[in-house]
Order: structure tokens, then sequence, then C-alpha cells
């Protein structure tokens, strides 16, 4: 009897070892899977974010009597916040800052679609909100249902130094005047990829000696300290002014250097800017040589 217990225990204990080693394999066998599927997934990431890199300008083009530098920081390895400024001809430019609903893939597959359709519709006769109405009528017909894409596109003209402009539902851009006023760039429209019998305006602001225009996205202005408080509007155009004398590319890394400490580098959202400066010295220069021609 005691033998035929120890022998079926010994099966049992077989048995179960058995099954035991087979769950540890399988265990490991999807432990493996997984690994693997997340190293691809963290390569696709990375190549996603070389694309969306490659479509953000590595230089940006330059006319006479502004300086024009911007930034674009990924709270994500990929992002749905998009920038451009494209050389429409030796004394224009065409300046957009984007955000797309959405984070990680989906949005940057958005973004390099906004990105092709932008620029290839600017051009020097193409007005901001034709420009507009164009890119909305292809995402109109072709965005996946829940999702939209603010934009702000202008033309600045350094031969009568204006800045035509059209926002579809993007953040107001703040003008910081040379004597201290400060401006909202108020007037718009709706976001892209949800009205398609949209109708967008063009605008217009003067840009003197000394302003400041800055196009941003709300991951400069939404970026939150460890108290739970937002950088806002206000802690933008305070930095902004700390720095009277700074070039567009200072502003710009200075500006950066405020919104990190704030939120310590932690962003919830892509980050975007693009600062526009109008050089008095050129401006300044320009007067004089206008005045003494009419002489």
């Amino acid at each position: 009897m005691a033998t035929m217990i120890v022998g079926v225990s010994s099966e049992l204990y077989k048995r179960s070892r058995e099954r035991l080693e087979a769950k540890n394999r399988e265990l490991q066998r999807t432990i493996e899977q997984e690994a693997a599927e997340r190293e691809q997934h963290g390569q696709e990431l990375q190549q996603a974010r070389e694309i969306q890199e490659s479509l953000l300008p590595k230089q940006l083009p330059q006319i006479p009597g502004f300086e024009i530098d911007g930034l674009w920081e990924p709270a994500r390895v990929v992002g749905g916040d998009y920038y451009d400024v494209i050389q429409l001809s030796e004394t224009r430019l065409g300046i957009c800052v984007a955000d797309v609903v959405g984070k990680s893939i989906s949005a940057a597959l958005l973004m390099a679609n906004v990105q092709a359709s932008i620029r290839a519709f600017a051009g020097e006769s193409t007005s901001p909100s034709s420009l507009c109405s164009r890119v909305n009528s292809v995402l109109c017909s072709s965005i996946a249902p829940g999702k939209f894409v603010t934009l702000f596109y202008g033309v600045l003209d350094a031969r009568t130094r204006t800045f035509t402009y059209t926002n579809a539902g993007h953040l107001l851009p703040i003008l910081m005047r040379s004597r201290g006023k400060t401006e909202e760039l108020r007037d718009g429209g709706a976001v892209l990829g949800v009205f398609p019998a949209w109708k967008y305006e063009d605008f217009v602001v003067k840009l003197e000696a000394g302003d400041r225009l800055l196009l941003f996205t709300d991951g400069i202005t939404e970026a939150w300290s460890a108290e739970g408080e937002e950088f806002g509007e206000q802690r933008l155009v305070s930095g902004s002014r700390k720095h009277p004398q700074a070039s567009a590319s200072e502003l710009k890394s200075a500006l950066l250097a405020d919104v990190k400490r704030f939120c310590n580098a932690q962003f919830r959202d892509d980050a975007t800017l693009i600062v526009i400066s109008a050089v008095p010295q050129f401006c300044d220069a320009e007067r004089e040589f206008e005045a003494t021609a009419h002489i």
C-alpha cells in the first residue's frame, strides 16, 4: 500500500512539475515576444521621429529687416506640432505653425499630410485665406472622424513691413510693440478638417521697428509646474520683455529655458515657438534712405 502511495505521489509530482515547466516555457516565450514587439515598436517610433524631424525646416530663410527663428520640443518621441518658414520671394516669407489633435504616430502622420499640403499650396500669389481653404478642403475629405488641425499661416512682406495672416482655430499670436504695448492677433476662423464650406479671411498687421511677434502651440503656455500651475501667456510676455535687445534666436532660446525651468522639462504636450522680430537698425536706416530719396 505504501509503495503504491509513493508511486502515485511520485507520478503526480512528475506531472505537476512538467505542467509547471511547460507554463514557465510558455511564459518565457510570451515575455520574449513582448520584448521583441516593444523593441520593434521603439524602432518604429524612432523612425517616425526621424521622418518627422526631416519635415521640419533645417535652416530658416530670412528677408531684409526681419529675424525669424523657431523651435520644436516634442513631449513624446513623435508628436503633432508643425512649423515652417517658406521662401516665397526675395522679400516675402510664408510662416506657419500648426497643431494636430492627438499624439504619437497617428498625429505625426496627419502632421506630415498637413506639411505636404501647405508646401504644395504656398506660393507668392496665394493668400493665407486661400491656402487655409485649400488645406481645409484636403483634410475634410481625408481626415479621420474626431480629428482636426489648428493652423496659423501668414505672409511676411519686407517691402511693406506687413504681416498678412489667417488663423484657423489656432492659439492667438502675441504681438509685442517696441513701445511696450502688447496685442493679440484676435481675428480668425474655424479649425481645419471639420467644416468643408468654411470661408477664411485675410487680416493685416503692420510691424514697426523693434516689434516682436510670437507664434506658439499650447505645449508652451500649458506647461505645468510641480504645483499644478500653467506657464501661461503672461509669463511668455514677461520673459520676452526681459530681453529687449535679444535677437530672435536668443529670445527663442531664453523663452524655452524659462518654460523648461517652470515645468522641470516635463512637457505635457508638444511645444513649438516662432519668434519674428522687426530689426530696428534696418528699419531706421530704411526710413532715412526713403526720406533722403524724397528731398
